[in-house]
């Protein structure tokens, strides 16, 4: 289960990395034109419709990265397999097919039963749990049925040509089950927003805190309708844009469900990062701030946070869970100081100095002093956690036996990676490697990360160490009974090529 997690969490990282486009094109678009949010000015427009085509079609994206990523062999077969059972499940739990298998028209249905109505109405091209579930989907079908051999008069559907076939017929399934399911996960979250609305700042602690531990669900969407839109009278962010007065009250007023938010996403997170690029490896440091210092960008200035969140989310689910505590106390404090500010996209710097012009934000120059304080909080308690519990966070490995470090090296392993690092004999590597493994009968399933092969192998027992690291690699690590994973370095791709070339 832990290998299969690891692959999933892998797997997150394809689609997650096309975030930060999106929210760059949006940020500068609405900074060009922040009233009219591209009414008012072409070049805003055209950036603004960029990244959204990312961002709206999230679901889809993420369908099939995921797909992609867990087939074995990384086909394009499985990527079709995940896009084809995102459709089937969107297109079957629609209102309005919805509505027909109920044996009601739309309109009656919507008037009928509101809340499914509700539920079902996010079934688009944009929930990303749907996407998940199908991108898993059209993985696990590719990785059971790409070598499947049929009749002789069915051939031609054989192999990779059953697998999208399969995965339709597994999201028909699935979809059975969400028509029951979901409209309970959804009116449970809304049971749920309208006892928090009585409870004042706890209330938005306690919402802020379940809105990140949702996040790798998908379903942080379904909350989010709860507080920030008009599905039980809250309304937050169009209240607070729109300047409605009368919706003050003693335990509401806008922004109440936005302020905590950005000292989090604008000082917090990227003080997460920071400690990460601390604690990676010296010789992952270059690539670990590359990527760190993206996210972080992202983070402060457009409030977009998977790809800061995804990068440890899985590796750390304990940090994690820290992240969302601390979200929720940062909710729960600005509430309390009446500190007030929404936003139109999400809590980053864009979306604070639009806060600054409106009439609604109260006290707002807190969330900065929060923001502070929370950046040195996330920076000394991430780093110190990292370090205790010896977390694989993006830039460390680590082992079973104990960790792997460059200051740990062996001379002869600090040889063979300069070895490795300038040579181009590729293809020696990887047959070396493959030798060590006990031959291409023995792999399983080959992927491969920023440095090192990752493979799952038959019986660990016939795995040369010594041979493999003959080959002038950096160090064999078995997370697993069965998982070992090759550390290579940069060139891990050229060898995973030529590697995919041996075995096939």
């Amino acid at each position: 289960m832990k290998e299969k997690l690891q692959r999933l969490g892998q797997s997150l990282m394809q689609p997650v990395a096309v975030m930060p486009l999106a929210a760059l094109l949006l940020g500068i678009g609405y900074a060009i034109d922040p009233d009219l949010w591209g009414g008012g000015s072409p070049i805003a427009a055209f950036l603004i419709s960029a990244g959204g085509s990312i961002l709206d079609n999230l679901g889809i994206i993420f369908a099939v990265g995921i797909a992609f990523g867990i087939a074995h062999d990384n086909h394009g077969a499985s990527a079709l397999a995940g896009l084809v059972s995102f459709l089937t499940i969107i297109r079957l739990l629609a209102p309005n097919t919805v509505a027909m298998l109920s044996g009601l028209d739309l309109e009656a249905w919507t008037a009928a039963d509101e809340f499914r109505a509700t539920a079902f109405s996010t079934m688009g091209n944009g929930n990303v749990f749907v996407g998940i579930l199908s991108g898993i989907i059209g993985g696990f079908a590719y990785n059971k049925f790409f070598s499947t051999k049929l009749p002789d008069f069915l051939a031609f559907f054989s192999g990779r040509r059953l697998v999208p076939i399969m995965a339709s017929f597994m999201a028909m399934v699935a979809s059975g089950i969400l028509f029951i399911l979901w409209p309970i996960i959804y009116v449970g979250l809304v049971n749920f927003g309208q006892i928090l609305l009585n409870l004042g700042p706890v209330g938005a602690g306690i919402y802020a805190f379940f809105n990140r531990l949702l996040i790798p669900t998908g379903l942080h969407h379904a909350l989010n309708q709860v507080f920030w839109f008009d599905l039980v009278g809250i309304n937050d962010i169009p209240n607070f844009l729109g300047n409605v007065q009368e919706s003050i009250t003693k335990v509401y007023h806008p922004g109440m469900y936005q302020a905590g938010f950005f000292p989090i996403m604008m000082f917090g997170l990227p003080g997460a990062a920071l400690a990460i690029i601390k604690k990676a490896d010296n010789d992952k440091k270059k690539s670990t701030k590359a990527i760190m210092i993206a996210a972080a960008l992202a983070s402060f200035a457009t409030g977009v946070t998977e790809p800061l969140e995804f990068s440890f989310m899985f590796a750390a689910p304990q940090l994690y869970l820290i992240h969302a505590a601390f979200t929720g106390i940062s909710a729960f404090i600005a509430a309390s100081l009446k500190a007030y500010a929404g936003f139109g996209f999400s809590a980053g710097l864009v979306d604070f100095i639009l806060s600054l012009k409106n009439p609604m934000h109260a006290n707002i120059l807190i969330l900065i002093i929060m923001g502070i304080v929370y950046f040195a909080l996330y920076y000394f308690v991430f780093s110190a956690l990292i370090e205790k519990w010896d977390i694989a966070t993006p830039g460390r490995k680590t082992e079973d036996t104990g960790k792997v470090r460059p200051d740990d090296k062996s001379a002869l392993e600090e040889e063979n990676e300069k070895k490795i690092v300038h040579s181009n004999s590729y293809e020696k590597t990887a047959a070396k490697i493959l030798e060590g493994l006990g031959g291409k009968e023995n792999i399983d399933t080959t992927s491969y990360c920023t440095t090192r092969l990752r493979l799952t192998v038959h019986d660990q027992e016939k795995v040369n160490d010594e041979r493999i690291k003959e080959a002038g690699v950096a160090g064999i690590m078995k997370p697993g009974p069965k998982a070992v994973q090759v550390i290579i370095g940069p060139q891990v791709q050229a060898v995973y090529d030529e590697f995919m070339k041996l075995i096939k």
